[in-house]
């Protein structure tokens, strides 16, 4: 029995992934959920919450975003384009580098910024028992990837 309900349960999540990536803006391009085949850690989502062209800067749109690392998840080494990112930790704790820095630590109410070209070498949620979730805000040219995963070696 706890087999056939964990069977309905993933496929029912399946279905729901699969609807709520249907439905997000134009302007995120390529899936919502890393390649968890490149690790057997589990992999954080991105849902888009609002995206709206800036009216008084051309070429540029806002997106907001919950990031959601479930538990020992870890997000594949990758860049956010020439976004400006804001990040606002809503619960959890994650662990962040980005190339050339030292590693960060980031607890529940914690907040940073990223420059346009940083890369991340490592993103992942500390805890192997408790989700994470960030509250992310990207300033991007309108049409790019919020996300682009290195390319695999």
């Amino acid at each position: 029995m706890r087999i056939a309900t964990g069977f309905l349960t993933v496929a029912t999540l399946t279905a729901a992934t699969a609807c709520s990536t249907s439905d997000r803006p134009a302007h995120v391009k390529g899936p919502t959920v890393a390649a968890a085949a490149a690790s057997t850690r589990p992999s954080e989502t991105l849902e888009p919450l609002l995206q709206q062209a800036l009216p008084n800067v051309k070429g540029k749109t806002f997106t907001s975003a919950i990031v959601d690392f479930p538990p020992n998840a870890s997000a594949l080494p990758h860049r956010h384009g020439q976004a400006f990112v804001y990040a606002y930790v809503l619960e959890g704790t994650v662990r962040s580098q980005l190339a050339g820095k030292p590693v960060r630590t980031y607890h529940q109410g914690d907040n940073w910024v990223e420059p346009p070209g940083a890369h991340h070498v490592l993103t992942e949620n500390t805890s192997p028992t408790k989700r994470a979730k960030l509250l992310v805000v990207f300033v991007s040219h309108t049409g790019d990837k919020l996300k682009v995963d290195d390319p695999k070696s």
